[in-house]
């Protein structure tokens, strides 16, 4: 690496020759697939090698570290968000869009815990294709080009946001072998001692302790986000033509 390189896979170039029964997208593969079954902890270039039946060397033919690593299994999952094309209803668009990214972190939970940490994530081509079709999306829509990226970056913190701690909580209960409605039905107890010196708190609990916290948590995100788009929706109107 030169010294001015910065360190991404991203930055790095990739060497001309690949060993011919093995190559990157076969390794990220079967990495995310490691990460699905058990989670970050998992992860290193030995049990990755083994699973693949290679050794760590001949992965880092393809990939210099497991930081790069991460950096490759975080653009996959990304690769599977599903982005509508620009123009027509831009809540509606950019609402499929959220609902995509919020639905990959769920069904990798694993990325809770490394999308503070992989590098230039922004430089993979699945992020730098989100983002483009969402800014084209916003752009078609009315968004002023100064106010677009702010809009995507508002809106995509707040799903990442929202899914983190979904996705962290799923890994919790599936750590605990329970569901999700197992889990509630042996906390409520819990909770009510909890809250009754707490009149607000007493009041949603007693609101919401008998629904179903899977609809809870959609209904939730979808409020969050909706409200996410009314605040956008007046700067998309002042930069519309009179």
């Amino acid at each position: 690496m030169t010294t001015d390189e910065l360190p991404s896979v991203w930055t790095r170039q990739r060497r001309s020759r690949e060993q011919p029964s093995l190559n990157r997208a076969q390794i990220v593969a079967e990495a995310v697939a490691l990460l699905d079954a058990d989670g970050i902890d998992a992860l290193t270039m030995r049990r990755l090698g083994t699973r693949l039946d290679a050794g760590a060397t001949s992965l880092y033919r393809h990939v210099a570290n497991r930081d790069e690593l991460i950096e490759l299994v975080v653009d996959e999952v990304y690769g599977e968000i599903r982005i509508p094309d620009a123009g027509g209803d831009w809540r509606a668009a950019v609402t499929a869009c959220a609902r995509s990214v919020r639905e990959m972190i769920l069904r990798h939970p694993w990325i809770a815990s490394v999308l503070g940490q992989v590098g230039l994530s922004y430089l993979g081509p699945n992020v730098m294709l989100l983002n483009e079709r969402m800014l084209a999306m916003l752009g078609a829509a009315g968004f002023p080009p100064d106010e677009a990226g702010d809009a995507l970056s508002t809106v995509i913190a707040y799903v990442i946001g929202t899914g983190i701690n979904e996705a962290a909580w799923l890994t919790m209960l599936a750590r605990s072998g329970e569901s999700e409605q197992d889990w509630q039905r042996r906390l409520t107890p819990t909770l009510a001692r909890a809250v009754e010196d707490y009149p607000n708190l007493r009041a949603q609990f007693e609101g919401t302790s008998d629904q179903d916290p899977t609809r809870l948590r959609e209904e939730s995100f979808a409020y969050g986000l909706a409200r996410v788009l009314d605040g956008l929706e007046p700067r998309r109107r002042s930069a519309a033509p009179a």
